[in-house]
């Protein structure tokens, strides 16, 4: 089978180090195994050559325009309001129309099984026209599809051949809307043979000195001043306990305002947070007493995030919006860490609440911080939860089942008789 993946145009083509290319790419390396696998993506300043292949996958990149720069001036009218709230610029055909126009064309002569687009749904209609014998999927990791103008993403699904969405909180809103679209769950995962604990570090490491790890943009969804308020708690109880933040602040790390879905009840929380710069704020809420334990630790690359888990002794995950998936909760997971997340979205699809871990209420660092301290007074439970974590992840979420499911829908939608 040959199969051709791409993502929005920030994705390089190349094996990438952060964000949601990741993803993309954790599939493509297994699929390429046995399948011809072509993986589409910008071409950076640092690539020397248009097409280059590595473990089986075939990177084609697409060079910078002019064109697509002139057309990259009218995201701004998003922030004007100009277009519709329910069609943002970003869906529109105009956007980046030229990467998107190249890929079109040059799919068209690779004469592909599957086309896989992730998150860029607004651009099927245009891989159908050049592409006319190629089934078509997309892979979402976003509410998009429910949130805006559903005339709008009727027509545009018409192109498609399967929506899957990344977990069941996205599948079945997408089947409530779009009832004859034909959509499945597939989780994103981890891969379990690199996030594993190294089990005598962990032994001498220090016991009195207890870290909280929290790895995501830090952007006001994340829900990152109601950890900063549940601490300021927790550390007058445990003095020693360390806060660490992972992950891009700015302009690279905020979710722009638009994106957020404006009927979730929490949303008019959010709007005062987007009121100059987040990361300022949160550094604000600190109190003096965990001044000197709180470290904003900036972004990591994906491969070096072990040492991170590694070092944590519990991992949360404060949302505030309704997350659609939550990567580094699967990855803590694996790592064997009890996690702390909240009664959103996905969240309760990936952890067992009182088994791998603890949900509490969105918005409440009373709440939060309660559940922080049960775990740090509790070493049996949080290594109990660790383990049981562990093996949830070992048998529902790794890459290789994910991928393997992923390969039997593609040859389901190319021969019926698959089942």
């Amino acid at each position: 089978m040959k199969i051709a993946f791409f993502d929005y145009v920030w994705t390089f083509a190349e094996p990438p180090k952060f964000g949601s290319g990741i993803l993309c790419y954790q599939l493509a390396l297994r699929l390429a195994r046995g399948n011809d696998l072509i993986f589409y993506g910008s071409k950076a300043a640092h690539h020397q050559e248009l097409e280059y292949s590595e473990d089986g996958i075939t990177y084609r990149r697409i060079p910078n325009n002019f064109i697509d720069k002139i057309l990259g001036l009218l995201y701004v009218l998003d922030d004007w309001k100009i277009f519709p709230a329910k069609r943002p610029f970003f869906t529109s055909i105009l956007s980046d129309f030229k990467y998107y126009w190249q890929i079109a064309k040059d799919l068209q002569s690779q004469n592909c099984d599957i086309i896989q687009i992730n998150f860029a749904f607004h651009v099927s209609p245009l891989i159908r026209a050049f592409n006319p014998q190629a089934k078509i999927v997309i892979f979402l990791q976003t509410e998009w599809l429910t949130q805006l103008d559903p005339k709008m993403i009727e027509r545009k699904l018409k192109a498609v051949d399967l929506v899957i969405g990344c977990s069941d909180y996205i599948t079945n809103q997408i089947r409530t809307r779009f009832p004859n679209v034909p959509c499945q769950t597939i989780f994103n995962g981890v891969d379990i043979n690199h996030f594993v604990v190294n089990n005598e570090a962990k032994k001498n490491k220090k016991k009195e000195i207890k870290t909280l790890l929290f790895v995501g943009r830090i952007s006001p969804e994340k829900g990152l001043h109601i950890l900063l308020e549940a601490f300021n708690k927790v550390i007058l109880q445990y003095p020693q306990v360390q806060l660490k933040l992972i992950g891009p602040e700015g302009k690279y790390g905020v979710l722009p305002i638009q994106m957020i879905n404006t009927e979730d009840p929490y949303f008019q929380t959010l709007i005062p947070f987007y009121q100059g710069e987040y990361s300022d704020q949160l550094r604000q809420i600190i109190s003096p007493n965990a001044a000197n334990s709180v470290c904003f630790f900036g972004p990591v690359e994906q491969l070096d995030l072990v040492e991170h888990y590694q070092d944590a002794d519990i991992f949360i995950f404060p949302s505030v919006w309704n997350e659609p998936f939550g990567i580094p909760l699967v990855e803590a997971m694996a790592m064997e860490l009890p996690v702390i997340a909240t009664y959103s979205g996905a969240f309760p699809e990936i952890v067992e609440d009182e088994k791998t871990g603890l949900l509490v209420e969105r918005s409440n660092a009373d709440a939060l911080a309660e559940a922080i301290l049960r775990l740090l007074s509790d070493e049996n439970l949080s290594q109990e939860m660790g383990k049981a974590g562990r093996q949830r992840v070992v048998d529902k979420f790794s890459w290789e089942q994910i991928s393997e499911t992923l390969l039997v829908e593609f040859q389901k939608i190319c021969d019926p008789t698959v089942k």
